[in-house]
């Protein structure tokens, strides 16, 4: 029954994304304008540069990895999170960034707000997910606690300074 359930919940985000104008065409558009202007970007240009060698195996797997998030196509397997995590340099003000190019490219081609809307919320929980991974791989969770500690306006208990 739980499968079942599952099964329709991931039908149901398929249609609804579908019904936007979110598809396969969509999302290989969005991530060949995206990278295509991340390549030219002063500040993610050059990393991206040292790191990818096969940019045709790296936009393939950027589509199918969106196709997974957006449409429950399942065809994404991999570590982000590890990549993510071995690029020393990363910061919020790289996340910042990718988030301001993504969301200009969507400004530029998304079919309707619904589908921009979409795909910034999702690129939004995602880079949030990577940033604290990162931080907690480098600083440890005592350093994320304090700083969300902070952003509430409220000091954090001892047990998790």
């Amino acid at each position: 029954m739980t499968s079942n359930h599952a099964e329709q919940v991931r039908a149901r985000k398929t249609a609804d994304a579908l019904a936007c104008g979110i598809d396969d065409a969509f999302i290989s558009q969005l991530v060949e304008s995206f990278y295509d202007t991340v390549r030219q970007d002063d500040m993610l240009g050059p990393i991206f540069a040292e790191r990818i060698g096969d940019w045709p195996h790296h936009l393939a797997r950027m589509k199918d990895f969106w196709a997974s998030i957006m449409l429950e196509a399942g065809r994404f397997s991999g570590s982000p999170m590890r990549k993510h995590i071995g690029i020393g340099e990363l910061d919020e003000t790289h996340f910042a960034r990718w988030r301001s190019l993504w969301d200009q490219t969507l400004a530029r081609i998304a079919p309707n707000a619904e589908a921009a809307d979409r795909f910034r919320a999702a690129a939004q929980r995602i880079g949030e997910s990577l940033l604290t991974g990162i931080q907690i791989d480098r600083d440890g969770l005592p350093a994320i606690s304090a700083k969300a500690g902070s952003r509430h306006g409220r000091p954090m208990p001892p047990r998790l300074r």
